[in-house]
This record gives structure tokens, C-alpha cells and sequence, in this order.
């Protein structure tokens, strides 16, 4: 009876054993894969486009995505000149091709005509060459009608990674986000869009819009009157930004390099 008993300890003590060395051993694993993790972060950072800009004064822009139909662009920029307002609009190669007097009338205004991509894909699933090919294609096409080549790049959805990033950073231009989201897509009311931005606004903002929501129209007039109202100058995207050095910080806004 004794000698089974030993026996039995002695097992237990041994599977204790190896237990422990197998989480030691997992436990280093870990370790080595965290720093591992930590040295890859060091080496290559998160690239991140322009979310805002850090400005002083109060100046914030507004900028529409503009890939699909021609409903409403010609009303937005009526109202646009009726408020002596420039703004930014990101379009894609294939809008500007099927609609060159629009793209015209843009840059007749003087708005920055910008780009967002020549076909619409996510960016980040797409190779660096095909990434390189879709932002030359529009720029080429914008180029053709306004004869200005575009320095500013948001990518479709919104969708970027480091790829992204670097590809129209290569191309001499700066990638540009939005901080505010106004979601007119929702068909908010005027009074609904009028209080989301006052909330929300601060100085170096970038605001998204869109030329086909059909709410963007009704509501455009209250978002300027909303932004004016808190004693801010609304300036195209290529205004705001910072000259010279700059950094992203964490919150993916634009600060002058130190």
C-alpha cells in the first residue's frame, strides 16, 4: 500500500513538473513573440493619413466624395458660390471622364479638384504597382480637363494601410481623411446637420460630404451657416494643411515637426 501510494505522489509531482515547464517554455515563447511584436511596431509605424490639422486659427474645410451620378453637383455648387464658399472635391477617374464639364465648373469656382482614386476599389487589397496605377490614372484625367495635377489623395471608403499610405506619399501627395463625419447620407434635417457640426467643430477640421446624398443639398446651406455661426472660415483642404515639415500624431492630426 505504501509503495503505491509513493508511486502515485511520485506521478503527480512529475506531471506538476511538466506542466510548469511547458508554461515556462510557452511563457518565453510568448515572450519572444511579444518583443518580436513590439520590434516590427518600432520598425515600421502605422502611417496614417491626415485626419485634421492643428491650427490656431479658426479655419475648417468641407470636402465631398464624389463617385457616383451627377444629381446633385450642380446644386451644390451654386450654393457653394452663393455662399462665396470653396471646399474641396475628391472625384474619381471614371466620374471625371463621364462628367469633364462638372469637373471644369470645379475648378472654374475655385475649389481643389482632388483625387479619389480612378475606379473606386479598396485600396489595400489591391497591389502597391495596381495602388500606384489607380492614383496616377486619376490624376492624369484630372489633370486633361483643369490642367492642374492634384496634390491631395483620399482613398475610396476611407480604407488605408501602410501600402496606401506610402504609394501617394511617393507620388508627391498627402493623404487626407476627415475628422467630422456629417453623415448626409442619413438624410439628416437641417437642424439634425446644424447641431452635429456646431458640436463638433474645432479649429483645422476636414468635414465629409457627399455629392450624391440627396440630403447633402437641403442641408448644405445649414452646415455653412452652422460653421459661419461659430466664427469659422471655410478654406479648400489645400489651405488648411500645415507647409513645411509635419508629423501625424496619434489622433491622425496634422502638427508641424519639431
Amino acid at each position: 500500500g505504501i509503495a503505491v501510494r509513493f508511486f502515485v505522489l511520485t506521478k503527480k509531482k512529475l506531471l506538476a513538473f511538466g506542466c510548469c515547464v511547458l508554461v515556462g517554455a510557452l511563457a518565453v515563447m510568448i515572450g519572444f513573440q511579444g518583443a518580436g511584436a513590439i520590434l516590427q511596431t518600432v520598425a515600421s509605424p502605422r502611417k496614417s493619413p491626415i485626419y485634421s490639422v492643428q491650427r490656431e486659427d479658426k479655419v475648417v474645410s468641407l470636402t465631398f466624395d464624389t463617385a457616383w451620378g451627377n444629381g446633385q453637383t450642380e446644386d451644390i455648387l451654386n450654393i457653394l458660390e452663393q455662399y462665396e464658399v470653396k471646399s474641396t472635391f475628391f472625384v474619381t477617374g471614371e466620374w471625371a471622364q463621364e462628367y469633364p464639364e462638372m469637373v471644369k465648373a470645379m475648378s472654374g469656382q475655385g475649389h481643389d479638384v482632388c483625387n479619389y482614386s480612378d475606379t473606386h476599389p479598396h485600396m489595400p487589397q489591391v497591389g502597391k504597382e495596381q495602388q500606384l496605377a489607380e492614383i496616377t490614372g486619376c490624376n492624369e484625367k484630372i489633370k486633361e480637363i483643369t490642367g492642374l495635377s492634384p496634390i491631395l489623395f483620399r482613398a475610396p471608403y476611407g480604407d488605408y494601410d501602410n501600402s496606401v499610405v506610402e504609394a501617394a506619399n511617393d507620388l508627391g501627395m498627402y493623404c487626407i481623411q476627415w475628422n467630422i463625419d456629417s453623415y448626409d447620407w442619413q438624410d439628416p434635417s437641417p437642424e439634425n446637420m446644424k447641431n452635429r457640426l456646431s458640436s463638433q467643430l474645432k479649429p483645422g477640421s476636414i468635414i465629409l460630404l457627399h455629392n450624391g446624398a440627396e440630403a447633402t443639398v437641403q442641408t448644405l446651406p445649414a452646415a455653412i451657416a452652422a460653421i459661419q455661426g461659430e466664427g469659422y472660415q471655410i478654406v479648400p483642404v489645400s489651405q488648411l494643411l500645415l507647409s513645411g515639415s509635419y508629423l501625424v500624431d496619434h489622433e491622425g492630426r496634422q502638427v508641424p515637426q519639431p
